[in-house]
C-alpha cells in the first residue's frame, strides 16, 4: 500500500510538471496567469534590492538618511536602490513603478533592461517614461508576438485605430491627427496586405471617405468597394483620381479661408487653419487614400508614360505636403520606396512622417523605412522571420521604434464589415465620378409562394 501511495504521488509530480510545461508551450497566457506570476512576483520582492544594486542602479544615500541609519542600527550605511511602488499583475505581465534617486535619469534604467530581465526571468523588460523622476517597468511574461491577442481596452476614437499589439504587450494605435501620412513597406507574404486590411476595416466603422489606389487591378482593395468612395485600378485611372482629390483640397483650404477672413473681435476659438476647427455642420468629411504597391505608379516604358508619372508624382506631393490641414490622410504601401524609382521618390517619402517596415528582402529596403529616422531599429527589421507574417517594426521621426504584428484577419470577414458599413462612407461630390461599382447582391429564392397547378378544361 506503501509502495502505490509513492507511485501515485511521483505520478502525480510528473503530470503536474508535465502540465505546466505544456501549457508554457501552448497556452502561455494561463501558465503565466497560474504558474509564472506567482514565481516572477517573488523573484522580484526577493532580489530586488541586491539586482539593482548588480545592475548599478542604487546610490548614496543622503546624509541624513547615513546619520539615522548609524545612530538607530549601528550598521554599514549601504546604496539605497530606487524606491519601488506597487506592483500591478496583468495578464501579460507585470508593471511597476519606480521613482529615481537624484541623479538617475531614464537611460540609466533602461540600459540595465536586459539585465533585469534575465534577473526576474521574464521575456522583455519595457522602461516608459511617466514624468519627471518616475519611470514605468512594463514585464512582459511571455512572447505576446507569437501569437497575437488585442487588449480588452482599446484607446481608439476619430481616426485612432488600434491596428496591431506592440511588444510590450500594448495596442499600437495608428493616429491620423497626430501622424497624418505613413509609409508600409513590407516583400511578399510580409503581412503588408493584413496591416493595410485591419486598418481599412477599423476606418470602416467610422464616417470617413476611404479612396483607394491599386494598380494590380484591384486584386488588394477591390473586395472593400462597397465602403470605398472611390477606386482607381490602374495608372490610368489613378492620373485621373488624383486630380480630383487635389482639386479637392484646394476647395476645402477656399472653405478654410473664408472662415478666417471674420469681423474682428471674433472669439479666438473661432479662428481656424484647419477642417479641424470648423463648426461640425460645415466641417468636411476626412479622407483617407490607400496606395498599394506605390511603385507601379512610377514605372514607365514611353515618354508619354513619364510625362503622366511625373504629374502623379507632383500631385501626391502636394497631398502629402498640403493634405494634413484639408483633412486628406495618405497610406502609402509597397515593397520598395527609393530614388531609383524615379524623380520625386525620396521627396515623397519625406512627407511620409510614420513609417512601419515588414520583413524585407535586402537591407537596402530596410534602410529606405527606418535609415532616415531610426538607424538602429534596421537591423531589428532584418531580423524578421518569414514564419512570422505580420511582424513588423515601427518607427517615427522621433527616432523611436518598437515591434509590432498585426492579428489575423480573414478577406471574407474584412469585406463583410466593409458591405456592413457601407451605409457611413460619406457624400463627397468631388470622388462620384470614381465610386467603384458594386454588383447588387442576390437574394436566394426561399420557395415558390404558391404551387403551380394544371390548368384542367
Amino acid at each position: 500500500m506503501t509502495d502505490l501511495v509513492t507511485w501515485a504521488e511521483l505520478g502525480g509530480s510528473l503530470a503536474a510538471i508535465g502540465g505546466a510545461a505544456y501549457a508554457r508551450c501552448a497556452h502561455p497566457a494561463a501558465y503565466w496567469s497560474t504558474v509564472g506570476l506567482p514565481l516572477s512576483v517573488a523573484r522580484l520582492l526577493a532580489s530586488y534590492s541586491s539586482t539593482m544594486d548588480a545592475c548599478g542602479l542604487t546610490v548614496e544615500p543622503s546624509r541624513w538618511r547615513a546619520l539615522a541609519v548609524r545612530a538607530t542600527t549601528h550598521r554599514e550605511v549601504r546604496p539605497v536602490p530606487p524606491r519601488r511602488g506597487v506592483i500591478r499583475p496583468t495578464t501579460t505581465g507585470l508593471r511597476i513603478r519606480l521613482r529615481l534617486a537624484p541623479g538617475q535619469e531614464p537611460a540609466d534604467v533602461a540600459a540595465s533592461a536586459e539585465r533585469l530581465r534575465h534577473a526576474w526571468s521574464v521575456h522583455a523588460v519595457h522602461v516608459r517614461d511617466v514624468k519627471p523622476g518616475v519611470v514605468e517597468l512594463r514585464l512582459v511574461g511571455f512572447d505576446v508576438l507569437r501569437k497575437v491577442r488585442m487588449p480588452r481596452r482599446l484607446d481608439g476614437g476619430p481616426l485612432r485605430i488600434p491596428v496591431a499589439l506592440r511588444e510590450d504587450a500594448t495596442a499600437f494605435v495608428r493616429d491620423y491627427r497626430a501622424v497624418p501620412h505613413e509609409l508600409v513597406l513590407g516583400a511578399t507574404l510580409s503581412g503588408k496586405s493584413m496591416y493595410l486590411r485591419n486598418l481599412l476595416t477599423g476606418l470602416a466603422a467610422q464616417p470617413v471617405a476611404l479612396v483607394g489606389i491599386d494598380c494590380k487591378r484591384g486584386v488588394e482593395l477591390a473586395p472593400f468597394a462597397p465602403r470605398l468612395s472611390a477606386l482607381a485600378t490602374d495608372p490610368d485611372e489613378a492620373a485621373e483620381l488624383l486630380p480630383a482629390l487635389v482639386k479637392e483640397m484646394e476647395d476645402r483650404y477656399d472653405l478654410i479661408k473664408a472662415r478666417q477672413g471674420i469681423a474682428p473681435g471674433t472669439p479666438e476659438e473661432l479662428i481656424t487653419s484647419d477642417v479641424w476647427g470648423l463648426p461640425e455642420d460645415e466641417r468636411p468629411a476626412p479622407i483617407v487614400l490607400f496606395i498599394d504597391e506605390v511603385a507601379e505608379l512610377f514605372l514607365v516604358a514611353t515618354r508619354k508614360e513619364e510625362e503622366r508619372r511625373d504629374e502623379m508624382v507632383t500631385q501626391l506631393i502636394r497631398l502629402a505636403q498640403l493634405g494634413r490641414a484639408a483633412g486628406i490622410y495618405l497610406e502609402v504601401c509597397g515593397q520598395r520606396f527609393g530614388s531609383e524609382l524615379g524623380k520625386g521618390a525620396t521627396m515623397l517619402r519625406a512627407q511620409l512622417t510614420g513609417r512601419v517596415c515588414h520583413r524585407v528582402n535586402d537591407e537596402a529596403s530596410a534602410k529606405m523605412a527606418l535609415g532616415d529616422i531610426a538607424p538602429e531599429a534596421v537591423f531589428a527589421a532584418c531580423a524578421i522571420a518569414p514564419e512570422l507574417p505580420g511582424l513588423a517594426v515601427v518607427g517615427d521621426t522621433s527616432g523611436g521604434w518598437s515591434r509590432i504584428r498585426t492579428p489575423y484577419l480573414s478577406l471574407a470577414d474584412a469585406a463583410a464589415t466593409c458591405r456592413a458599413t457601407a451605409d457611413l462612407a460619406p457624400d463627397v461630390p468631388a470622388l462620384d465620378p470614381f465610386r467603384p461599382y458594386v454588383p447588387p447582391v442576390p437574394v436566394e429564392a426561399s420557395g415558390p409562394v404558391a404551387t403551380a397547378r394544371p390548368v384542367t378544361e
